[in-house]
């Protein structure tokens, strides 16, 4: 029997509930029978009554909540309905979650769940990625689980750290990745991982793009190249030391992100390969991110937009001609 990603992240929260009394789940419809959007947390208001509780349709509200329940004691997940409605609680993840103990020296241990990136149809206000913008300020932990196993694990370990967590769950993965079993440990917070090894390219992905990247590594392999695929898997703490021992393997480097390009996770681990490791390096290295416009609605449109296994592996063989 099969478990889906989905289905992992529903077991996770039920595990944390089920493990530590100080868990809460709270986000717009999650309690009740509703589930919330993508039915994450489905039967578990039933199985924790007075733990999975529903929010009124203020995402700053719902942060500054949680904010204050964590300091005195709790553990809270918070589930966004869509990653791209966290933005209007930017100043209390931000400024309030992420600066607290650095000015007090009390942890925020809060879980703020993202359902992150682009499904047909979605359009420009439910697809966006917004890892990028979390990352770029400290005090928080960005996560960026691509396998039904990490969806599993990543948060159960997001609930045990001290520190504010960004878990960013990808919308496209939901009912399209399968297990056969859910996992009992996994590598640790800010490692990353090798999906599959080789020697004539790296590629460097995380979220959905890791699984376009091994479609791609896959189709290349019948061509003769064996393509290294490097999971992020967290995107702060960034793993710098697998990336560049990669890269030291194969000479060559692409970095697939489905965000937008400008200034994003791509651009940062491009900034350190190259600065940390250029001798490395037998070509220039490449990325691929999402186009610099809005998300479109057309389900063409969008096939279009985004990075998939077709642009990775253009991009991969014009490389491996250098």
């Amino acid at each position: 029997m099969s478990i889906t990603y989905l289905e992992a992240i529903r077991e996770a929260q039920a595990k944390v509930l089920r493990d530590d009394e100080r868990v809460f789940i709270y986000g717009q419809d999650v309690g009740g029978t509703f589930g919330g959007a993508f039915k994450a947390t489905k039967g578990l208001a039933q199985e924790f009554p007075g733990r999975v509780l529903n929010t009124p349709i203020s995402e700053d509200a719902m942060i500054g909540t949680a904010i204050g329940a964590a300091m005195h004691g709790m553990r809270p997940i918070v589930e966004m309905q869509f990653a791209d409605f966290s933005s209007t609680a930017l100043n209390q993840v931000l400024n309030n979650a992420g600066t607290q103990y650095w000015r007090t020296n009390v942890p925020v241990p809060i879980t703020v769940r993202l359902p992150s990136g682009g499904t047909k149809g979605s359009g420009p206000f439910h697809s966006q990625s917004m890892e990028s913008i979390y990352a770029h300020y400290p005090g928080l932990i960005v996560m960026t689980p691509a396998t039904v196993e990490d969806a599993y694990m990543m948060l159960i370990d997001a609930v045990a750290i001290d520190d504010p967590v960004i878990y960013c769950e990808h919308k496209y993965l939901y009912y399209h990745l399968k297990a056969e079993k859910l996992p009992s440990e996994s590598l640790p917070v800010g490692k990353a991982r090798i999906a599959r090894e080789g020697r004539d390219l790296t590629i460097v992905a995380y979220s959905a793009m890791v699984q376009e990247a091994l479609a791609a590594a896959n189709e290349l392999a019948g061509e003769g190249f064996e393509i290294e695929v490097v999971d992020l898997r967290t995107v702060k703490p960034l793993d710098t030391d697998t990336v560049l021992g990669s890269v030291a393997r194969t000479a060559r480097f692409l970095c697939v992100g489905e965000s937008f390009p400008w200034g994003g996770v791509t651009a940062e681990v491009i900034a350190r390969v190259t600065s940390e490791g250029f001798h490395l390096l037998d070509a220039a290295p490449v990325r691929i991110n999402a186009k610099d416009t809005p998300i479109p609605y057309h389900p063409n449109l969008w096939s279009a937009h985004r990075p998939t296994a077709q642009n990775i592996l253009a991009k991969a063989r014009k490389l491996l001609r250098e």
